[in-house]
């Protein structure tokens, strides 16, 4: 902050005068809430629905972009989560009655086959022994028995597992498969919508910032939107104003070129540290240099306080609080008039 700034906004504060019944008045500036309207993600500019000096309603589309992206990744994250619900649909379902039929049969033939090899064992076993037959063919008739036991058990244990259905876990396992690829989808479609940037409050589009065929980058605003049915003021007071401006006081603008309107207003915010002060304040010239800042909110009816006129803004005071007062009436203190 230069010298001359810093002087200008002390004599701005000096000149705040003290007005009979506690008044204290001081000249600001009328703003507005800005919002800029910037895409989430770097895209290409498509489409702006709107042109500078547009009044826009909270939802409106302002501006469409688009992503090459885009599509396919929606097509493939769509996709992920139909595999994903149709293998839980399948493990949920458990077997069908063709399959378990199939299962049901293959373990009947394997028990047919270990009956069987059984009987040629028990056939071959006394004519090994009598030497009709040879000791190899014996010993093959055993191992196909072994091996035909072995079949069964598994068709057996097959077709059990086909009725029980699938584990548990298997079922978990699918089900956070599923949320994990709609998670996937809702966030790609998050991203598809903020594309689409709407707007996120009613006002005017204050400055246009982009054209249609221009790449934005992430957080660089298409537009900027002002709030222009609430307007405030931030106006500086000296620290012998301070005690008696209390959040919620009421207070009156008035537009050097209509003098003759009011417009009211309440004090909704007060800086608690002093501004524009020298670094050492060691004379009483100095300490006269401390101002506070003070926000008041315009309650315009007559779309007079545009952004960026002058106003003078009266705020009616309380009386200044005892310091370490209880809860009874605060003594009533004179405030001098800086001469």
């Amino acid at each position: 902050m230069t010298r001359v700034v810093r002087a200008a906004l002390a004599l701005l504060a000096l000149s705040a005068c003290r007005a009979p019944h506690g008044t204290a008045r001081s000249v600001g500036t009328v703003e507005a809430t800005e919002v800029d309207i910037a895409p989430l993600v770097s895209a290409r500019v498509t489409r702006m629905h709107v042109d500078e000096g547009a009044v826009v309603r909270a939802g409106d589309t302002l501006v469409s972009l688009t992503l090459s992206t885009m599509q396919p990744d929606l097509e493939a994250r769509r996709a992920r989560l139909a595999t994903a619900q149709a293998q839980l649909r399948d493990l949920e379902q458990g077997a069908r009655p063709a399959e378990l039929a199939r299962a049901a049969a293959d373990l009947r033939a394997a028990e047919a086959d270990a009956v069987r090899a059984d009987a040629d064992v028990k056939r071959l076993g006394p004519l090994a022994q009598s030497g009709t037959v040879s000791a190899q063919t014996f010993d093959a008739a055993v191992s196909a028995s072994r091996a035909a036991d072995a079949k069964r058990d598994a068709a057996r244990q097959a077709y059990r597992l086909l009725q029980e259905g699938a584990r548990p876990e298997q079922v978990q396992a699918a089900r956070a498969e599923v949320a994990n690829a709609r998670a996937a989808l809702a966030a790609t479609e998050g991203n598809a919508s903020d594309l689409v940037l709407i707007a996120p409050v009613a006002g005017v589009v204050l400055e246009r910032h982009a054209e249609p065929g221009e790449i934005l980058r992430a957080g660089e605003p298409a537009l900027t939107l002002g709030d222009l049915a609430h307007p405030w003021v931030r106006i500086y007071v000296d620290q012998q104003a301070m005690p008696t401006i209390r959040v919620g006081d009421p207070a009156t603008a008035v537009l050097d070129d209509y003098p003759n309107v009011r417009i009211p207003g309440r004090v909704v915010a007060i800086r608690d540290k002093a501004e524009f002060t020298p670094r050492v304040a060691f004379t009483e010239e100095e300490r006269a240099d401390l101002v506070f800042g003070v926000k008041i909110d315009l309650l315009d009816t007559t779309g007079l306080a545009k952004p960026g006129l002058p106003v003078t803004v009266s705020v009616m005071g309380s009386a200044p609080r005892a310091p370490g007062g209880s809860g009874d009436k605060p003594p009533s203190v004179a405030i001098p008039t800086r001469p």
